[in-house]
């Protein structure tokens, strides 16, 4: 697992739920629209900005006219089964294994069936990791995963460090650029369930050799792409925002967003060299 320092807390409470009105057009609020998103171990999983996901799923939601409702889960706490939107980060090595202890043995089954129900998990670099089938460290031990990725992931010598540029390999939406940056040890490997979520231009992906990067298995996602990612990428925001509503909240469709920022940011990414 990668041995990543981990980022720090931003103005949003640290714990518990909060409530966030929409702030642009009524639209979805007149609707009764909101999006639930649970944060599993934001103080523990949150290396080089992976907090911001969470914080750019917000938004767009609330752009768009949408009460949002985020829960932050930590160790001990039970995972409320009612959100539609998951997410877990990347951390530390000692944060990953307190993590592991807590996801694997008291939170897997209820992330097992919340997936089965349709909710979307979205995890990066460690949480990518251990929603696989299995984790081996360089001296031969075996953790155990949660099994709802069909992945496999083994440390290997040296790191994969750097900015990042791949094509998405999303039906629907071929031919779209994913940026970030990665710095792991350990090499994932797909499985014949799981397809890549993208395939790589520009860095190492998954593993450095077969060129995916990232994984895809229903409306479970991972990656490698720290940064944070979502900001980056907003048409991947809207696209798990879609699938996060879609149980709910099927005939609603989300509003275009003025994104120049975004997209000037995206393009100042894939042109580094």
């Amino acid at each position: 697992m990668s041995a990543d320092t981990c980022g720090g807390q931003s103005e949003l409470d640290k714990r518990g739920a909060r409530e966030i009105e929409g702030a642009q057009g009524p639209r979805g609020a007149e609707q009764g629209m909101q999006l639930r998103i649970c944060h599993l171990y934001p103080e523990l999983m949150s290396t080089y900005g992976d907090r911001g996901n969470v914080i750019a799923l917000e938004r767009r939601a609330e752009w768009s006219g949408m009460r949002v409702r985020t829960d932050e889960v930590s160790v001990g706490d039970a995972l409320p089964e009612d959100c539609d939107f998951y997410f877990i980060g990347g951390g530390q090595d000692l944060a990953q294994g307190t993590v592991a202890e807590d996801l694997c043995r008291e939170k897997a089954g209820a992330l097992r069936r919340v997936w089965d129900a349709g909710a979307v998990i979205f995890s990066i670099c460690g949480g990518y990791q251990l929603l696989g089938r299995a984790y081996r460290d360089a001296h031969g031990g075996l953790l155990e995963g949660i099994g709802i990725l069909d992945v496999e992931t083994v440390a290997r010598p040296g790191r994969l460090i750097g900015d990042v540029v791949a094509r998405s390999a999303l039906e629907g939406s071929e031919g779209k650029t994913l940026v970030g940056f990665e710095n792991h040890g350990g090499r994932t490997y797909l499985g014949p369930e799981a397809r890549p979520l993208a395939r790589v231009v520009r860095g190492a992906g998954n593993n450095g050799g077969d060129g995916t990067e990232g994984a895809v298995q229903g409306t479970c996602y991972g990656t490698y792409l720290h940064g944070a990612m979502l900001p980056k990428n907003p048409w991947l925001a809207d696209h798990l925002l879609r699938r996060a509503l879609a149980r709910r909240h099927s005939s609603f469709e989300l509003p275009s967003l003025d994104d120049s920022l975004e997209e000037r940011l995206h393009a100042s990414r894939t042109a580094i060299r």
